[in-house]
């Protein structure tokens, strides 16, 4: 049997189990007003409001804490395992880890319980992310990568969008224990037919046609490098080009997460959202953010069917993705009115994915198969560290419900991210493996 297209289907699977992996990560955020109040974790009394919501806002950052560093670990060592096994093992190891954590969440009594099963989610979740980039680079010629990666994280996208639909419904339903139950099932199911479709990479599976297998490996300047053993961490971190990565994340990333993490915090104490009004609210910014992420991919992919460098056309889509991004990190800090300020997030994360998605293809548009993996491991090991840093001082900007200074902090690491993208990529291209 042969399959037209079958690098496509590929891609659809894991664009599939990303929208699953953004509906495991957003369960307890959208919840947790209800799951604090349920399990009695913090007490009212003698507190006003403002103090009680003080109080959820610093214990909600000490459990993303713990995720955050089980999902730090991850990225940097999923993404050398992933180099190790191959992508169709680990992603079934990740998709396993994190859905069985998630579902297990149910069974939660107190703050402790969940963080354990919220650190069993993060050692899942991250690992897709170096885990897309590797697959990418080995199922694509390079004009395709940034529109591949596009659809990945648009996928990421598409999942926060439907979090707060489906899980209010869910959650209305049957409640928050059930709901845990329901989410968590679907990444398991998911690995069946992955393990059925992704027999083997294109040089070797018996569904590819010739005439893709000959379009992807003709398009892979990488594809004539000889005995490619890959490079360790230290040889990665010698080299001046992994850091526009490492640091370009380290930088940028935070500003994902203090929207993933966060929005349902901020717009049920700024606004007094409920379940179902966050599930009315929260959707928009992230389709300003799968819009980003598949523009920023064809911005690239445009430049260069113009006979552009890749070196030009990354840096000038992230160049253009970060111009939308900063004023509007900016402006939105001053918005007072709930419609507007989603609607200005829309365009945020829009900014955001047109630039990040061109970040994370650059380990591919620098190294070889069995290193690309790795470099995007430490790419995402660095934007978790980015992100724990920054969230250790979410509770104390944002005191007394005020939003500005969080906004304002997003905004600082735009230019950040840029110089470290233009000062350490120098001349992007495929002989990282020779000599800088």
């Amino acid at each position: 049997m042969k399959v037209k297209g079958l690098r496509w289907w590929v891609l659809a699977l894991i664009v599939l189990v990303t929208i699953i992996n953004y509906l495991d990560r957003n369960t307890l955020g959208i919840m947790w007003a209800k799951i604090v109040e349920d399990l009695g974790i913090i007490s009212r009394d003698g507190l006003s409001d403002a103090e009680f919501n003080d109080l959820s806002k610093k214990l909600f950052r000490d459990i993303n804490m713990v995720f955050m560093i089980a999902y730090g670990l991850s990225q940097m060592f999923s993404g050398k395992l992933y180099d190790k096994i191959g992508t169709r093992k680990g992603f079934t190891i990740s998709a396993l880890v994190w859905g069985i954590s998630d579902l297990l969440t149910s069974l939660a009594t107190g703050v402790k319980s969940i963080a354990g099963f919220r650190a069993g989610l993060g050692l899942g979740v991250a690992g897709p992310w170096p885990g897309a980039v590797k697959s990418n680079a080995e199922w694509f010629p390079q004009k395709e990568r940034a529109m591949a990666q596009g659809y990945f994280n648009a996928g990421a996208s598409v999942g926060a969008i439907l979090a707060p639909i489906l899980i209010a419904l869910i959650y209305a339903w049957v409640g928050w224990k059930w709901t845990f139950v329901a989410i968590g099932v679907l990444a398991p199911l998911w690995v069946i037919p992955w393990l059925v479709i992704n027999k083997k990479g294109p040089k070797e599976h018996p569904w590819i046609t010739d005439a893709e297998r000959d379009y992807i490996i003709n398009g892979q300047p990488e594809c004539n490098v000889k005995n490619d053993t890959g490079l360790s961490w230290g040889q990665l971190l010698s080299r001046r080009k992994s850091f526009a990565v490492i640091l370009g994340r380290f930088f940028l990333d935070p500003i994902w997460w203090m929207f993933v993490t966060w929005l349902p915090i901020y717009l049920g104490q700024k606004y007094g959202m409920d379940i179902k009004q966050l599930a009315a609210h929260m959707w928009i910014p992230y389709v300003g953010a799968a819009l980003g992420s598949l523009a920023g991919g064809w911005t690239s992919s445009h430049f260069l069917r113009k006979g552009r460098s890749v070196g030009f056309a990354r840096k000038a889509a992230i160049l253009i993705g970060a111009c939308i991004l900063l004023p509007s990190l900016i402006y939105v800090a001053f918005v007072q009115d709930a419609m507007l300020a989603v609607c200005v997030m829309a365009v945020i994360l829009f900014g955001y994915q047109f630039t990040i998605n061109n970040i994370q293809t650059l380990p591919g548009d620098m190294y070889t198969g069995k290193s690309v993996g790795s470099l995007a491991g430490l790419g995402g090991a660095a934007a978790t560290l980015g992100t724990i840093l920054t969230m250790l001082f979410i509770p104390m900007l944002t005191a007394g419900d005020n939003w500005t200074p969080f906004f304002i902090m997003g905004a600082s690491l735009v230019p950040l991210s840029l110089i470290c993208v233009f000062v350490f990529g120098g001349k992007i291209e495929h002989d990282a493996l020779k000599s800088e």
